[in-house]
């Protein structure tokens, strides 16, 4: 891996990492406000689970159609830009779901904000990627532990906004109107120019299928597909909280309309501290053992929670989740982009792409075991994703040496 070399960043470094990060954050805190209110909005629509599963569905699929775009339009206009109008639209695009007068159309504005979202997830990573150049030490990580903090705070402003019985419309409204206005406020801090050193994180279309057509080793065949595995395992034990939490534990468990958001608050929270943890144990571990540690940690806690069911237990159990997938996706991400016999950026848009299959097709699947099972049933798919990471984390890196 190339060495980093480090520097001491300007004033106007400093300034664009506090941009990034509040792009980072609301991100994080967007999509967290509408989460806590699913199980309202899936009553007022009478969904029944599967609908439901397949409705939030949208918002992945959304992001598979448009995630390989990111790269055209970073190019063209700037990873800043797209990041802060993609972060406009898709607040747009959440408060049009959870003003829908019927199912189609939830799940159309859905779709529209998983477009949007995908892009600028790609975008803020590829301006904080700037950042970090000129920073000469490694802070992407810190990024994602924002994102966290974030939801976290979404989460609290929807459990808040439940608790008052403030209306979907008011609470998302002001959701919207807020970290809108903290993205388009950070544009101005962010670095000006041009993109192109960051622009290897993302591949175009034409740059995959001309890597495809040169041919790919059948080993790192291999091992795109175990990487995908482990961070769509990460991704499907982390749609268990965002889409499920609130609604198992209010309707299965019978807790208080405002303490069913904790289930998810639990989640992002306890993945904030392992992601804050990630850095220094991986540097100590290594990638393999702190990614096979913590899905194990997932799987048994939540194995744990479904198995004797409390409303403590399963909060617990959807703690235990959030902190030991916290390291699978970046981790995957980071084998992939140093995969041999690949351009830069290919692993890692390989990658980052099809997880999202984790995030499209879990909820239908939890619907359906929901609709014919239970809702508990469904949710096993948490603690059987984290142990398939368990079982395929030899493809990640061992104990690597510090710099």
């Amino acid at each position: 891996m190339e060495s980093i070399r480090r520097t001491r960043p300007d004033r106007q470094t400093r300034r664009a990492r506090i941009a990034v990060s509040a792009l980072f954050l609301t991100n994080g805190a967007l999509f967290a406000n509408i989460l806590p209110r699913y199980p309202e909005i899936k009553s007022a629509l009478g969904l029944d689970n599967l609908g439901y599963g397949v409705a939030i569905a949208a918002f992945p699929a959304g992001a598979i159609a448009a995630g390989l775009l990111a790269a055209v339009l970073i190019r063209r206009f700037g990873s800043a830009r797209v990041a802060v109008i993609g972060t406009v639209l898709t607040s747009l695009g959440l408060l049009s779901a959870a003003l829908a007068p019927s199912g189609v159309l939830f799940a159309l504005a859905l779709l529209l904000g998983g477009a949007s979202d995908a892009i600028t997830d790609v975008a803020q990573n590829a301006h904080g990627l700037r950042v970090q150049k000129r920073y000469g030490r490694s802070i992407i990580n810190g990024f994602h532990a924002i994102w966290s903090i974030g939801a976290v705070l979404g989460g609290v402003m929807a459990a808040g906004a439940i608790a008052l019985h403030l209306p979907l419309a008011v609470h998302l409204g002001i959701s919207t109107a807020l970290f809108a206005a903290v993205a388009l406020l950070a544009l101005g801090f962010c670095l000006p120019g041009r993109d192109d050193d960051a622009e290897e994180a993302a591949a175009e279309p034409g740059e995959l299928a001309g890597q495809v057509r040169r041919g790919v080793p059948p080993r790192t065949v291999v091992a795109i597909v175990a990487l995908t595995l482990i961070a769509m395992a990460g991704a499907v034990a982390e749609d268990a909280g965002n889409s499920w939490a609130t609604l198992y534990l209010g309707d299965s468990l019978g807790a208080a309309a405002a303490i069913a958001p904790l289930g998810f608050i639990a989640l992002v929270g306890a993945q904030f501290i392992g992601r804050l943890l990630g850095d220094p144990l991986t540097d100590r571990f290594g990638q393999r053992a702190v990614a096979a540690v913590g899905a194990l940690i997932a799987a048994v806690g939540m194995t744990l929670a479904l198995a004797f069911p409390s409303i403590p237990g399963t909060i617990l159990g959807f703690a235990a989740v959030g902190f030991g997938i916290a390291t699978l996706i970046p981790a995957a991400m980071h084998a992939a982009d140093e995969l041999p016999g690949l351009r830069s950026g290919v692993g890692l848009t390989l990658v980052s792409w099809l997880l999202r299959l984790g995030f499209l097709l879990s909820p239908p699947f939890v619907g359906y075991l929901a609709e014919t099972q239970s809702l508990a049933a469904g949710l096993i798919v948490a603690p059987a994703a984290a142990l398939v990471a368990v079982l395929l984390s030899g493809f990640l890196d061992g104990r690597r040496p510090r710099d």
